[in-house]
């Protein structure tokens, strides 16, 4: 049962009376006119008039079945029986009609009819406040610009300066569009063909990096550590590292060529894309790696091309793996750097020497796989045989002699010289001289052979007797000095040694520095030979006459000479008689006749007390000359006393002779 309807709705009900009854006013002309078919009841509401009774059929229609047929009924009847009363029709319908239903039957009309708009102009209109790229078509040219329609209420104008990279644009195409402006001075909509490519571009580029894509790009040019590659449109950076696997030498190779990529990196604050080539072939690489690893064995023998040169040695890719040769195992021979016989990009045979658990390390070997020079040595070679040869290398105790391709012999720095006095190799010989030596000792075993130079030319010391006699003066060169003496070359091989005290006749040498400089040349005399042990022992003093002897009588005990202190020291003074005599006077022997002493710059008559020629030992004295002066004064008077008593001497004479006696002593 409905519900009644409220006053409100009462009031409402009023004009649908009245649109019914001229419902039926029209029913009845319309029937005069047509025939009585029952096709004219939906006629007469289809042409009804009044908005209400539409809006109330159609609701009836759809949300209250009932109702609508209680209607169609009503008005059939009122067709065919004018006389039907229609108040009360009005009344019974009105009391059966859901007004609730209505009002939603009023809701859900609405929200589906304003779905299908918002569809309508989705599907044909758009957004000209976006952001987004949208598709457009060109419907347009002219010389400067490009029509595009987006669908929107005007179509937009693109410079054709955009679509420099496709020359072949025409009318019909579909091109990728952003709104720039949506309206200028001019109110014309303004779109972007660059900036929509940019913003595609990122889109492409950022799901090519999450999704591991590979991409294609063209080499723009070269810049600082690697390339500029296009792609998409956008710049992006190909570090030099990232081109190829290996070291990349010319870059121009891969200018204006198109290869294919993959995105390592994007910097979103910066906008900056890096691509790498070389990502695209490792993995590649790694199986084939992984391949030759697992096929390594020791003596295998590989091709390869040498991919880097170091001073240490050459780096070998083997295809995709990389091995170590170092420079001793590259030739037999000494080389000094391994571009001598190698070069980049060569390719060549070698040999697998070692490798470590996980062969990651490939220790590789060229000259292994020619025979060893050794092996081919001539027989003929034996010991004290002459052979000629280059210096290779130079080391502190002696020098490598290469006599042939990759056989060498060591000269000991001791087997360079005839010469006891050891000096460094460097001083014989210098890389690169051509040598001739003698073959000391040969051993084809252990690939070692021993060489001399001095045996080239005869011992010096099979003569020596008659060319260094005992006693003979030659004259040689200070070649080393040592804390107990000096070495002096007389002639190449023959050093004699000259003991630090046969260095002067005047002077205590401490050290031979100090009278002697290296390379001096100086008179020597022979005082001993040992032709055995082969040492010659020299003096240097004896070259000239010991001055001593002359001083001997000079300066002899009890002499007498003026001089002047030169210096005090410990418990004395020193006096220089001459540059080589200086002699010492003891502190009590300073004393002056007065009682005081001599200091330093007094001058005095002085007397020798005491001259030893062998340690070269001068004592000289002061005092000594007034107390002598003292003591003959005591003798004499003894005399006189003696002269005139020649009674026994008194007790009081005899106390007076030991007071004298005592001092006398004192004074000594």
């Amino acid at each position: 049962m409905a519900k009644k309807p409220t006053e409100k709705a009462k009031a409402k009900s009023a004009e649908p009376t009245k649109a019914v009854k001229a419902k039926k006013t029209t029913a009845k002309k319309t029937t005069t006119k047509k025939s009585t078919k029952k096709e004219v009841a939906p006629e007469v509401i289809e042409t009804e008039s009044v908005p209400v009774a539409q809006e109330t059929a159609a609701v009836v229609e759809e949300t209250a079945p009932v109702a609508e047929a209680t209607v169609d009924v009503a008005v059939v009847e009122e067709v065919k029986e004018p006389k039907v009363d229609v108040k009360a029709a009005q009344a019974e319908f009105l009391d059966s009609f859901n007004w609730h239903n209505y009002q939603e039957g009023i809701d859900l009309i609405e929200d589906k009819q304003l779905d299908e708009f918002e569809k309508l102009v989705k599907e044909n209109f758009v957004d000209t406040s976006d952001e987004d790229v949208i598709e457009g078509e060109v419907v347009y040219m002219t010389e400067r610009e490009a029509i595009i329609d987006i669908n929107a209420k005007s179509e937009g104008v693109i410079s054709l300066n955009e679509f420099r990279y496709n020359p072949d644009l025409k009318v019909g195409d579909k091109v990728e569009v952003i709104v720039d402006i949506r309206e200028d001075r001019t109110g014309q909509l303004v779109l972007s063909h660059r900036k929509a490519r940019v913003i595609k571009a990122w889109d492409r580029v950022n799901n090519a990096h999450d999704n591991a894509e590979i991409v294609s790009g063209f080499v723009k040019c070269r810049t600082k550590g690697g390339m500029i590659v296009d792609v998409f449109g956008i710049e992006a950076f190909l570090p030099g590292s990232q081109i190829d696997v290996k070291p990349i030498r010319d870059y121009d190779q891969y200018v204006n060529k198109t290869m294919e990529f993959k995105v390592v990196k994007i910097n979103h604050e910066f906008k900056n894309v890096v691509v790498s080539h070389k990502a695209l072939i490792e993995a590649d690489i790694e199986e084939q790696k992984k391949e030759i690893i697992g096929q390594l064995e020791k003596g295998q023998v590989l091709e390869g091309t040498v991919k880097n040169i170091t001073s240490y040695g050459v780096f070998i890719d083997l295809g995709g793996v990389d091995g170590l040769i170092h420079i001793t195992d590259l030739s037999w021979s000494r080389i000094n750097h391994p571009s001598e016989i190698l070069e980049l990009d060569q390719k060549l045979n070698v040999v697998i020497l070692d490798f470590d658990d996980n062969k990651s390390r490939i220790q590789l070997g060229l000259k292994q796989l020619s025979k060893h020079p050794w092996d081919a040595i001539s027989e003929t070679l034996k010991e004290g045989e002459k052979v000629k040869g280059k210096v290779v290398v130079i080391a502190d105790y002696g020098a490598f002699v290469e006599i042939e391709e990759g056989v060498e012999g060591l000269v000991h720095v001791s087997e360079m010289s005839w010469s006891t006095h050891l000096r460094s190799a460097q001083d014989f010989v210098k890389v690169g001289d051509e040598v001739e030596a003698v073959i000391l000792s040969i051993d084809r075993e252990s690939r070692k052979m021993s060489l001399g130079i001095k045996q080239i030319t005869p011992d010096p010391w099979t003569d020596i007797t008659s060319k260094y006699p005992i006693g003979s003066k030659h004259s040689g060169l200070v070649r080393n000095f040592t804390n107990f003496g000096v070495f002096i070359e007389l002639e190449e091989g023959i050093d004699g040694l000259v003991y630090i005290s046969d260095l002067s006749w005047t002077k205590k040498v401490k050290h031979p520095s100090e009278v002697l400089a290296l390379g001096d040349k100086i008179d020597v005399i022979v005082l001993e030979l040992d032709v055995e042990g082969r040492k010659l022992s020299l003096g240097h003093k004896q070259t000239k006459d010991n001055p001593w002897d002359k001083y001997e009588k000079e300066f002899g005990l009890d002499s007498e000479h003026t001089a002047k202190i030169t210096e005090m020291v410990d418990k004395g003074a020193t006096i220089h008689f001459n540059e080589d005599i200086i002699a010492f006077v003891p502190s009590r022997h300073l004393e002056k006749e007065d009682g005081s002493k001599l200091g330093k710059g007094d001058e005095a008559v002085f007397k020798i007390i005491e001259f030893n020629k062998e340690f070269k030992r001068v004592v000289a004295s002061h005092t000594v000359l007034f107390k002598e002066q003292e003591v003959k004064n005591l003798k004499r008077a003894s005399k006189n006393v003696a002269a005139s008593n020649s009674e026994k001497a008194t007790l009081g004479d005899l106390d007076a002779l030991a007071n004298l006696k005592e001092q006398m002593d004192n004074d000594k």
